[in-house]
C-alpha cells in the first residue's frame, strides 16, 4: 500500500497564469473526484495602470451552467501596492460538482499577472 500523499493529490487551473486586463469568468472545473478540503491558491503581482484593483471570488454549480457565489470564498482585493499570495480552504464535500473563479478588474488601463488553482486529494478506489 502506497501512503505517499503526492500520489493522491491533483491540481486544476481555475484562472490561467496570464496577464489580466479585464473582468471575466474562469472555466468550470469538475471536482466530483476530490474529497475533503482543497486549497485554492491565488498568486498575483502588484497591478499596473491607474488605480487598478483585482477581485477574485469562487462560485459553484451543479451543472456547469448555473453559478452561485460560494459563501466566504472571496480573496482580499489586489491593488498596485504589492504582490499577493493567498489561499482559501474549500470544503469539496460541501460544494456543488463544478467550481470556477471569477475575476473583476477595475481602474484605468489595469494589468495584473495572476493565476488561480485548486489543489486537493482525489478519491482512492
Amino acid at each position: 500500500m502506497d501512503n505517499n500523499i503526492g500520489d493522491k493529490t491533483s491540481h486544476a487551473e481555475l484562472l490561467p497564469g496570464v496577464r489580466v486586463t479585464a473582468s471575466g469568468n474562469g472555466t468550470g472545473v469538475d471536482i466530483q473526484d476530490y474529497v475533503g478540503r482543497a486549497k485554492v491558491l491565488l498568486l498575483s503581482s502588484a497591478g499596473g495602470g491607474t488605480s487598478p484593483t483585482l477581485d477574485v471570488k469562487l462560485q459553484d454549480s451543479p451543472d456547469n451552467s448555473t453559478w452561485t457565489d460560494i459563501s466566504g470564498a472571496t480573496f482580499t482585493q489586489v491593488t498596485d501596492a504589492a504582490d499577493s499570495d493567498q489561499a482559501y480552504s474549500l470544503d469539496v464535500d460541501g460544494a456543488e460538482r463544478y467550481v470556477r473563479a471569477v475575476k473583476t478588474v477595475t481602474g484605468t488601463s489595469p494589468t495584473f499577472d495572476c493565476a488561480c488553482a485548486l489543489v486537493g486529494c482525489k478519491r482512492v478506489s
